[in-house]
């Protein structure tokens, strides 16, 4: 990996977590009959969040994310 700087633990799931939610939405567009398919997402501390996807099973991964600022308000 010369070249590319290390990603993160949360990096990683988030890269994984996208993977898995790309895989579980094809398999249940291909899927002859019902399905159901819900994702949550929590704040966490130290700008993270955890994604929760349910799918006949729960996935559960702890992403990076970044945090913005709030707008200021005109006074």
């Amino acid at each position: 990996m010369e070249g590319k700087a290390q990603m993160t633990k949360g990096e990683r799931a988030k890269q994984e977590a996208q993977r898995n939610l790309e895989r579980l939405f094809n398999d249940l567009l291909n899927h002859n009959g019902f399905a159901e398919l819900r994702i949550e997402m929590r704040l966490l501390k130290r700008g993270q969040k955890e994604v929760i996807i349910y799918c006949g099973k729960q996935y559960r991964y702890v992403v990076d994310y970044a945090v913005q600022e709030a707008p200021a308000t005109p006074e």
